[in-house]
This record gives C-alpha cells, structure tokens and sequence, in this order.
C-alpha cells in the first residue's frame, strides 16, 4: 500500500512540475509610466540599448541574470531613471526540489541559462522634476 501512494505522488509530481521556461516563459512585459505621460524611456542592459517606449508603454524584454536600467526623458524635465533588479521568480524554489528528484537538475540548468528563472519589476512609474521647478519654487516662496 504505501508502494501505491509513493508512485500515486510522485506520479502527481510529475503532472504538476515543470520548468519554469513553460510556465512562465523566457520573456516579460514591463509597464512603464511617468508623471507626466509622454516621455521617451529607453531600456538599457549591460550598456546595450534593448528598447525604447513612449509613456505610458509596455516593452517585451528577454528575460535575464542582468539588471535593466530604464532612462526616460522629457523636453522642459530632468532625466529620470529606474533601476529594475534581475530577481529570482517564484516559482523557482518549488519546481527546484522536483526538478532535483525527476531530472537531476537539468531543468533547472535550462532554467538559468535562458533567463526563465529570473524576472523583473513588471510596473514601472516615474515622476520627472521640471527643470525650471526650483526657480519656480523659489519666485513663490517670497
């Protein structure tokens, strides 16, 4: 009996686990926003240009071990940038310890290779501070 509920559950590890290239891919869309709307922001990983978008937009990335600095710019505003950190994904800690049991680590080998096991801030939002606004603040204040 406790042959059949060994195979039973490891039969149902198998139906569930997977790597996470197929359930959640190898690509991300990150959403970018600024305060205010109309910005040009440029996708930046290891000194290479991997994208631009107007704002509000969405930029498909390849995900990777690599963070991504986001650099958006506006006539009349100072540069804003974002610093999106290349994290680990949540699903990679489950599907690690199956994948040690059913395929010695392969999985998560392919895993860390193309990039599926990482992922970045999916929303991004900046504010851009005119450049004239000190000037603006100060003729105000007195």
């Amino acid at each position: 009996m406790k042959i059949m509920h060994l195979a039973a559950a490891l039969g149902m590890s198998v139906a569930i686990s997977g790597c996470v290239s197929v359930f959640e891919g190898t690509s991300q869309d990150i959403s970018v926003g600024t305060n205010p709307a109309g910005a040009t922001c440029s996708f930046i990983r290891e000194g290479q240009s991997i994208g631009t978008v107007q704002t509000p937009g969405i930029l498909t990335v390849r995900k990777s071990k690599h963070d991504i600095t986001i650099k958006c710019n506006k006539d009349g505003y100072h540069e804003a940038s974002y610093l999106n950190n290349s994290g680990v994904s949540g699903t990679i800690a489950a599907n690690v310890v199956v994948d040690i049991l059913l395929t010695a680590g392969i999985s998560s080998i392919v895993d860390s290779a193309n990039g599926a096991d990482n992922k970045y801030d999916s929303a991004v939002n900046l504010t851009l501070i005119p450049i004239n606004g000190a000037k603006e603040v100060a003729k105000t204040g007195s």
